[in-house]
């Protein structure tokens, strides 16, 4: 069971890199909230079913308010400001340095409203990590910045911002609560965002094909429902900030799966700065033996 738990960490950032891919399979086919909205529907649909199977237990009105505001920020605003910015032309480069920032911001938010203690070691870590990000990304930036534009870069910033805030919220107001329940109601929160600004601002076109259905099938299931149980439980089980740190490593995984997939060049500069990054989140996420938590997550991170 300890051999399980510690993988948990590495899985998780397995099958959230997997997200990206399903986006580029899924984006050419419909426009982002619209989609967001009928994969957040289906998950939705799915928790209903699981529900009663694992005896899933209610959280009550006010849980479930707090759980739909996290996921308004974890799902509503940063899928679909991310969605939204690549769509609109902003580089994936642009759009992978700015979403690397997360870990720090939420290092810095996870120490103001958590009470978390940020060591110099981890401060250090964490720097060394959006280094490690950023030479991944750098054979992406290329010269294209055309879709450079204070509307994409907000966009991306802002869904950064949500999705700090969001996991900092789950922490303090759900992170004891069922887990299959709560994130049954955040993706009540999810749909109503993407719902909304989908009805205002999109046409609701679908190409129905096979490599839209894949996305939405491995999205829904992989990332919606494995991905984030995942890591509703690292951060119910681990600090805030050191849970963050594991999206470094999401460019470099996903840069690995692309090249896998789609016969992306993986030049020499990007392994090396996947091996920064690996160095950044060791130092960002290791624990003293007299700091690690006994049972769980603590331990393996």
């Amino acid at each position: 069971m300890q051999d399980l738990t510690r993988a948990i960490p590495a899985l998780f950032v397995l099958l959230w890199a997997t997200g990206f891919i399903g986006a580029r399979y899924a984006m050419p086919w419909a426009e982002p909230f619209t989609f967001l909205w009928v994969r957040f529907a289906i998950t939705f649909g799915v928790l209903l079913l699981i529900i009663p199977l694992v005896k899933a237990k209610a959280i009550g009105p006010l849980n479930a308010m707090h759980a739909a505001i996290a996921g308004v920020l974890m799902h509503g605003v940063y899928l679909g400001g991310v969605f939204w910015a690549v769509r609109q032309g902003l580089p994936a480069g642009f759009a992978g340095l700015i979403v690397g920032l997360q870990p720090m911001l939420t290092a810095v938010i996870a120490g103001l409203f958590l009470g978390e203690t940020v060591t110099r070691k981890h401060w250090l870590g964490l720097v060394v990590g959006l280094v490690g990000v950023a030479t991944v990304l750098s054979p992406k930036f290329g010269s294209a910045t055309d879709g450079v534009t204070v509307a994409t870069l907000g966009a991306a910033i802002v869904a950064v911002i949500a999705m700090s805030v969001g996991t900092v919220w789950q922490k303090r107001f759900v992170a004891t609560a069922d887990l299959v329940t709560v994130t049954l109601w955040q993706y009540v929160g999810g749909w109503a965002v993407a719902f909304l600004i989908a009805t205002l601002f999109e046409t609701g076109d679908f190409v129905l094909n096979g490599e839209l259905v894949f996305a939405m099938v491995w999205l829904v299931f992989v990332l919606s429902l494995g991905a984030i149980f995942l890591l509703m439980i690292l951060i119910r089980e681990g600090e805030v900030a050191r849970v963050a740190s594991l999206f470094y490593l999401v460019p470099g995984v996903t840069a690995l799966m692309a090249w896998v997939l789609f016969d992306e060049t993986l030049s020499p500069i990007q392994l090396v700065g996947m091996a920064i990054t690996t160095f950044g989140v060791a130092l960002a996420t290791r624990r003293s033996p007299r700091q690690s938590a006994p049972a769980t997550m603590r331990a393996s991170r």
